[in-house]
């Protein structure tokens, strides 16, 4: 065969092939919205990392990341159908699905429960006790706000002697460090940003895990309509968002520069540290051995009855219906379990 006419078929051939996976490659990718539980704090950095990496574009996915008021309302925006997956603390999603929502908790973001409660040096609450008598801030959707009917019961306090009041979610820093509020419920890994507001040392903070509530928290969840119509692409956002929290404790510092580019008006150090609490709460031989996400039914059967004993649901809830395993792949812990 002459050279042009072999070359001249080769390239028809190409053009063939190209012709006929085109429309494949070209097909528009399928938008997917992410409710987070707050405003921009170092627990989100991942899903950042994984929108910026293309995690979620590799897998045909068109990812848009919103914040929200607290777990109620990310639970809420789920629910509903207006977000297709969310963050949420476990406490509150097995509230809600008491009282009817139709949601599940899909993979686990902090194996251990960062729930505290932070107060001033000069006027310090250290024990539950020490919480009758005074006002606490938080939204009304904050997790730990939903859960506290159950921790008073567990540590036998009388939840109708603590006011709570309600603040948004950037108000809790400023809502103690001006002596406006006796306390602040929020997470351990907040402990950076008290500390740049009222002076290392000023700040003090009484952990639930400490008095009996260690059970799971920061969760990711999905509707059972979603987890029902959309498995494939469920399954291709649990694994990207793995992904990119794999990458975030692999390389922090990577991670931050793609936070403050997607995000700009987060301040860097704080954050850093910030985020830095949150791997703590992921370096569990739960997720080294069975990888990032992964759920031990023991432990959430455990938070299910807790709830079930304390928080005065309108109904009890099975265990098996708050949550699914069988949509998150194995993404490995990259640093060592502690």
């Amino acid at each position: 065969m002459p050279l042009r006419s072999a070359a001249l078929q080769a390239t028809v051939a190409g053009l063939a092939l190209l012709s006929a996976h085109g429309p494949a490659l070209a097909q528009p990718k399928e938008k997917f919205t992410l409710a987070l539980n707050w405003f921009a704090v170092g627990d989100h950095a991942a899903y950042w990392v994984a929108l910026d990496k293309g995690y979620y574009a590799q897998r045909g996915l068109d990812v848009s990341i919103e914040a929200s008021k607290g777990s109620g309302d990310a639970i809420a925006k789920v629910d509903t159908g207006r977000a297709d997956a969310g963050l949420a603390d476990a406490v509150p999603i097995i509230s809600a699905v008491s009282r009817g929502a139709r949601v599940k908790i899909v993979g686990i973001v902090f194996d251990k429960t960062p729930m505290t409660f932070f107060s001033r040096s000069d006027a310090p609450l250290v024990k539950p006790a020490d919480l009758e008598g005074k006002t606490v801030g938080a939204p009304a959707g904050d997790s730990q706000r939903l859960a506290f009917p159950a921790f008073a019961r567990l540590n036998r306090i009388d939840p109708q002697k603590v006011t709570w009041v309600n603040i948004e979610p950037t108000a809790k820093v400023a809502s103690i460090a001006e002596k406006r509020m006796d306390g602040v419920a929020d997470y351990t890994t907040g402990q950076p940003f008290y500390d740049k507001a009222m002076g290392e040392g000023k700040v003090v903070r009484m952990a639930w895990a400490d008095h009996g509530f260690d059970l799971y928290a920061m969760s990711l969840m999905a509707s059972d309509k979603t987890i029902a119509d959309r498995p494939q692409q469920l399954r291709a956002f649990l694994e990207a968002s793995y992904q990119g929290w794999r990458d975030v404790m692999s390389n922090p510092e990577e991670a931050l520069a793609i936070y403050k580019k997607r995000v700009p008006e987060i301040d860097v150090n704080v954050i850093r540290a910030n985020m830095l609490l949150g791997f703590d709460l992921m370096r569990t031989r739960n997720f080294a051995d069975n990888g990032l996400g992964a759920i031990d039914d023991k432990k959430m059967c455990a938070s299910v009855d807790i709830v079930n004993t304390y928080m005065g649901l309108p109904r009890k809830v099975d265990c098996q219906a708050v949550y699914t395993k069988g949509l998150l792949a194995k993404v490995a812990l990259p640093l060592a379990a502690k």
